[in-house]
């Protein structure tokens, strides 16, 4: 007879993200240490996890080590949303161990924490700094007592069964200590500095009995506490969204001509590259297709990096925005990872039930990336490409290129593979005189047009003109003379 496998339930850290990193929450009486150095967000971590699990039926006591009073540790955390002050001395208690750890004595801390555990039978237990009980161990060479010390009250936790942190200043994992060998999970926060960047970063290094997402995952600490950006879940496409799917289903552009050029639009749930040089209208033709979607009563997302998404947008842009069917991505914040954004643009595509998305622009996308992200932003944004690809929404993406006649280049990244659909825009001379062109390169699965066409911006936007028949080609000849025009008499065309 085969035996019957123990069920561990799975508490909601209430922490955004982190229970995607944990592999579906935080076993439960799990005996836990949360590490790092200094600042890098241990004990808001553990307020935070406090707060959102304590309830009248599953309290919490928290135990101070450290050299200051718990009035002071709260009168910090309290500046954060997830602080509810009703909950204080009723689902959560505060008990200052600060005396009894000064005597250095590990038995007496470990009565203090006995009596407390049973007297209010907490089912949440967490104990900051636990180094600090470790570093006022007077007796020397004590290590064989430390480890008795740490594997009772690994059971008393367990015989209680109560849900355990233990916080404490560690800097490196390869610290020998017994505390890691005991403990059932091992969660290490870091602070990165790079130039004038600092990056908070999280790691699973431990959690027995399930699997975590392995890594180093950036997370922001804010006025409602710890985010944790978690990589974006990559799916399969559904078959509808598939490229070897038929493409009957597509979307306008916007732009008059565009969607007989692309050979009825763009197909739904695919990615669009937009590439070409500054000035060349990139932002405006982004604006126009979330516009497109305004007027069929679809909603929208746009993450811009480089202008405010109000601007070179056009008015019609700025309505859906105020009016809240297109929503903003906030781009502001230093040092953001391409987790972080997709986490937020996913977050906004839920919300609103979006169909569109347009990211203005990758250029200014990795300008805003903390250096330590930059390295690795070609990966993570082909990750990104498929976490968005799997909401079922149709991407726009605008890359800034150089434009340089002797080289055809769609995304400096290397990143055009990772696009379904690629639209080029160059400038070229005539006649002394500078001009707008567009080709669409590539839209898979499905014909469309191979013509080069001339285009201008005005106060209605793009206005696709007539077919280049002049000129060489994209990459860079120049336009042939009128016939009849002598090779030295009259002007050249440039």
């Amino acid at each position: 007879m085969t035996a019957q496998r123990a069920k561990i339930n799975r508490l909601a850290t209430g922490v955004p993200g982190l229970d995607d990193v944990l592999g579906g929450g935080l076993p439960e009486y799990s005996f836990n240490i949360i590490a790092g150095p200094p600042g890098s967000g241990k004990t808001t971590l553990a307020h935070q996890l406090m707060f959102s699990l304590a309830t009248p039926k599953r309290s919490a006591v928290y135990f101070t080590v450290l050299g200051e009073p718990p009035l002071k540790m709260m009168r910090y955390q309290q500046q954060f949303d997830f602080f509810d002050a009703e909950k204080v001395n009723s689902s959560i208690r505060f008990i200052n161990l600060g005396e009894d750890t000064a005597s250095g004595d590990l038995d007496k801390v470990l009565g203090r924490i006995t009596a407390a555990v049973r007297e209010h039978e907490p089912s949440l237990v967490f104990v900051d700094s636990f180094r600090s009980v470790i570093l006022a161990d007077n007796n020397a060479g004590s290590f064989t007592t430390l480890q008795q010390f740490i594997q009772q009250l690994g059971m008393l936790m367990t015989t209680w069964q109560a849900t355990t942190f233990l916080i404490g200043e560690y800097f490196a994992e390869s610290e020998p200590n017994p505390v890691f060998t005991v403990a059932d999970g091992l969660i290490w926060m870091r602070q990165c500095a790079e130039r004038n960047s600092v990056v908070r970063k999280l790691e699973i290094t431990k959690m027995r009995g399930q699997a975590t997402t392995p890594g180093l995952h950036t997370f922001r600490i804010n006025a409602t506490g710890v985010q944790v950006f978690a990589p974006a879940p990559v799916t399969a496409p559904d078959e509808a969204r598939s490229s070897s799917s038929p493409t009957t289903n597509r979307l306008s552009m916007g732009v008059a001509g565009l969607d007989e050029m692309m050979g009825g639009g763009l197909p739904c749930g695919y990615s669009l590259l937009v590439a070409g040089p500054s000035g060349s209208g990139k932002s405006i033709l982004a604006g126009a297709f979330l516009a497109a979607g305004g007027r069929r009563g679809e909603t929208g997302v746009i993450a811009a990096f480089e202008q405010r998404p109000n601007k070179s947008r056009g008015r019609e842009v700025s309505e859906l925005i105020g009016s809240g069917a297109v929503g903003v991505v906030d781009t502001r914040a230093l040092n953001v990872s391409v987790d972080e954004i997709s986490m937020l643009l996913i977050a906004e595509i839920r919300r609103l039930k979006a169909t569109r998305v347009v990211i203005d622009s990758l250029s200014g996308f990795e300008l805003a990336l903390a250096p330590t992200f930059r390295a690795d932003f070609r990966e993570s944004l082909a990750r990104m490409v498929s976490a968005l690809a799997t909401t079922g929404v149709t991407v726009l993406m605008t890359s800034e290129l150089e434009d340089r006649y002797d080289d055809l280049r769609f995304s400096p990244y290397g990143t055009a593979f990772l696009t379904d659909a690629i639209i080029v825009q160059r400038y070229i001379e005539v006649r002394s005189e500078l001009r707008r062109v567009m080709a669409i390169v590539k839209v898979r699965a499905s014909s469309h047009s191979n013509d080069l066409r001339q285009f201008t911006i005005d106060d209605r936007g793009i206005q696709i003109g007539e077919k280049l028949t002049d000129y060489a080609g994209l990459l860079g000849g120049r336009p042939k003379r009128d016939r009849g025009q002598s090779s030295r008499g009259g002007a050249e065309d440039g």
